[in-house]
């Protein structure tokens, strides 16, 4: 078990998968490393997808940066099927210091981006829990419904398919340390490091990026497969995807998309960018003569897109290639974030 952070892949196959209750037929896809959403068949050849994740209430971001997160964080998920999420029920475990006023604002801003996205609130459970100080505030649960067959899910990636990424490395680490510290940001970077830090926490939807590449009002089936940037970064999402489609894949480091001020601001924390929670962007698997549809399609619509490797055959390994040379591809089972932020709150960074 980590620290902190995701459990391991050893861990979820040892302790999670073998224990997942009664094993039903119409679940079509179920938990699986790697994988963001579950899966289950229902009549009319339709599907059901839904995922679950911690819901936020960090007071150094705000209530209204949290609220972002509570609800982006789990569109995110949604968005690799290529469809947009429909439903969320929310379980809140509240603070019992947190205020009826604050409250009201935090879930002022829940509904309000629930509703921006299309997404219906049908319930959960409210509450608050004595010495509750942690910046998860509970967990939530989002369900959408669409043609079973054409439900995408990070298994469906395929050797031969490219890999493209959308925007770029560390995209909400970077801004969430930004706005965490923002004294120790401007003294050591400057205020326009600091200043493109805090614009960046509102790229971390990655929902326009899943349902422009897999096609909104009509289907591209240039899409096999999708994974969202979380903890272990753009680098930890590619080695996922390839676990859980069963292929290799190597991966070109000088493709990768690096911001500037990402790059600053992780090196100022002492994390490496391309390992660290970066909630925004999204790893696509593309048919292999399809990369300049899908990054054009993206591009016109705003969205950086970057081919940067191929999946491959499963013997040929996890494959890094810096400046020419091949490497393996690393993958770390606790994310260089948290450290990051816990050790700048004890060193007294403001």
């Amino acid at each position: 078990m980590p620290l902190s952070g995701k459990l391991s892949n050893g861990g979820f196959d040892q302790i999670i998968l073998p224990r997942c209750g009664f094993p039903r037929e119409d679940v079509k896809r179920g938990p699986a490393f790697g994988v963001d959403v579950a899966v289950i068949t229902l009549p009319g050849g339709l599907g059901l997808a839904l995922t679950s994740d911690p819901l936020s209430l960090i007071p150094s971001l705000g209530l209204q940066e949290s609220a972002w997160l509570s609800v982006h964080l789990m569109a995110n998920d949604m968005a690799t099927t290529g469809f947009a999420p429909m439903f969320t029920q929310m379980v809140l475990n509240l603070p019992p210091h947190l205020s009826k006023e604050d409250f009201t604002t935090y879930w002022n801003f829940i509904h309000q981006y629930c509703s921006d996205i299309g997404v219906a609130i049908t319930g959960g459970h409210t509450g608050s829990i004595e010495d509750q100080n942690s910046t998860i505030a509970g967990g939530g649960t989002m369900l959408l419904t669409a043609p079973v067959h054409d439900i995408l899910t990070s298994p469906g990636a395929r050797a031969g398919d490219a890999i493209i990424v959308t925007k770029q490395c560390a995209i909400s680490s970077s801004a969430i340390l930004a706005m965490s510290f923002p004294e120790t940001v401007k003294n050591k970077l400057g205020a326009e490091v600091y200043n493109r830090g805090c614009e960046m926490f509102y790229q971390t939807s990655s929902l326009p990026d899943g349902l422009m590449a897999a096609g909104k009002e009509s289907r591209y089936h240039e899409v096999t497969a999708m994974h969202d940037v979380t903890e272990g970064g753009v680098l930890g999402a590619v080695y996922e995807m390839a676990i859980a489609s069963g292929n290799g894949v190597w991966v070109d480091n000088d493709l990768l998309p690096m911001g500037h001020a990402q790059q600053q601001i992780c090196d100022l924390f002492n994390i490496d960018a391309r390992f660290c929670i970066g909630a925004g962007a999204m790893v696509m698997a593309v048919k292999k003569e399809a990369p300049p549809n899908v990054i054009q399609r993206l591009q016109q619509n705003g969205i950086e897109a970057t081919l940067i490797g191929a999946f491959t055959a499963k013997q040929q390994g996890y494959k890094l290639i810096e400046q020419g040379v091949e490497k393996e591809l690393p993958y770390y089972n606790t994310d260089p974030y948290w450290a990051a932020f816990f050790n700048a709150l004890k060193n007294g960074w403001k």
